[in-house]
């Protein structure tokens, strides 16, 4: 009897240094998952859940590693959108950017890296060969200009300038110039209604707080406005 209640004893202790192990175990576990999320949560615009800059510009270069010359810098800026927060409300425009999101990435396709740079301006990275580009571009114009459906039922006339940079076409790989390119391409086209692919020029367009300076000359497909 004796030796029984000793075996059970050494068992218990056992049981209880185990489960006195698991518990802080369990609680580091639960800790860890706690902290992924919030850095991934981190990582994006809590409005339109896209990239936030510095999580799209790490995964554009990967993607720039990945296709090299095919790769593509996609610029959207919204048009006009002052207009519709002043006009109907912030509440619409949150709506419009959620819109311009979630087509800028159905557009771009998995792959690819697609963010939320600030305000109404937003990017993509993505691998576009030469030969689908014109066809691609002005698809994308023609999504943005679809009108968004607010939650009243009202439906608000939407579009946005399109710029991009073709690597093959500027002669670098360096996704600062890319992104320059775009940005004054864009800008070229502004309010146009056309999307513009970049030049060499545009690549050598000195910025000014982000904007681009000069007007090179351009080369833009999509449907005027």
């Amino acid at each position: 009897m004796a030796s029984n209640l000793r075996v059970q004893a050494r068992f218990g202790q056992r049981a209880l240094l185990l489960t006195t192990a698991a518990v802080p175990l369990t609680g580091w576990t639960v800790h860890a998952l706690a902290l992924h999320r919030r850095l991934a949560a981190a990582k994006k615009d809590p409005l339109t859940g896209l990239l936030r800059r510095d999580a799209y510009t790490a995964r554009a270069r990967q993607v720039l590693r990945r296709h090299g010359d095919d790769t593509v810098v996609v610029l959207v800026d919204q048009d006009h959108f002052k207009a519709v927060n002043d006009s109907l409300s912030h509440a619409a425009g949150d709506t419009v950017l959620r819109a311009t999101a979630d087509r800028l990435t159905a557009w771009a396709g998995p792959g690819t890296a697609v963010g939320r740079l600030g305000g109404d301006e937003f990017a993509a990275v993505l691998h576009l060969p030469a030969g689908r580009r014109e066809v691609r571009l002005a698809q994308l114009v023609r999504m943005l200009r679809i009108p968004v459906v607010l939650e009243d039922g009202h439906a608000v006339d939407v579009a946005a300038s399109v710029g991009a940079a073709a690597l093959d076409v500027i002669g670098t790989r360096d996704l600062s110039v890319a992104q320059r390119a775009a940005d004054a391409a864009l800008y070229d086209g502004k309010h146009s209604g056309r999307a513009v692919l970049a030049t060499k020029e545009h690549a050598t367009v000195p910025s000014i707080n982000g904007r681009r300076a000069g007007r090179p000359g351009t080369a833009a497909w999509g449907r005027a406005a």
